[in-house]
């Protein structure tokens, strides 16, 4: 149900009125099948070792060492990609009672506000955690699970966060040409 349009507010400024602002065909420089791709397999992967894990156990009343601490790695990539593609997208996590209200300069606005803050944020994280893997590696750092130098799994997260971040700054750009 919708409400009535308030005095002094023409029916066309009203929420209803206004496009979305989030095209899922929105055209990107850097193609989003990069992210469907990544989560494609990643998911794949998830649930090849787990099932594999589920039959050794089932047969041997044993499990894989490695599979634990594989899959665990294999979700956070999976949250990451599915997090840059949501950016990308413009499907982040918000209040729609304030971003899709109001004017549709006052949701651009608000829009490149997000992209902004996110890029920081993702941008942050991604150069804070290069200390992190210099660390692992430095030191020497193996995993608990299987020994691998630990590194091999921590060297995604600053890629992956700066990839966030750019998405970002793309949505920021993007969000600013448009009419």
């Amino acid at each position: 149900m919708s409400s009535p349009p308030h005095a002094g507010h023409s029916p066309e400024d009203s929420p209803e009125a206004l496009p979305p602002l989030d095209d899922t065909d929105e055209p990107v420089r850097v193609p989003l099948k990069i992210e469907d791709w990544l989560t494609v397999l990643v998911m794949g992967a998830l649930a090849l070792i787990t099932f594999a894990n589920v039959i050794a156990r089932y047969f041997t009343n044993q499990s894989f060492a490695w599979t634990e601490e594989f899959s665990v790695f294999l979700m956070i990539v999976l949250a990451l990609v599915g997090s840059s593609a949501a950016v990308a997208r413009d499907r982040h996590i918000r209040i729609e009672y304030f971003s899709d209200s109001g004017s549709m300069a006052r949701r651009k606005n608000l829009s490149r506000l997000g992209a902004v803050l996110v890029a920081l944020l993702f941008m942050l994280i991604g150069v804070l955690s290069i200390r992190l893997v210099w660390d692992d590696y430095r030191f020497n750092e193996t995993s608990p699970g299987i020994g691998i130098p630990q590194w091999w799994y921590s060297i995604w997260l600053p890629i992956l966060s700066i990839g966030i971040a750019l998405r970002a700054v793309g949505l920021f750009i993007r969000r600013g040409r448009r009419a």
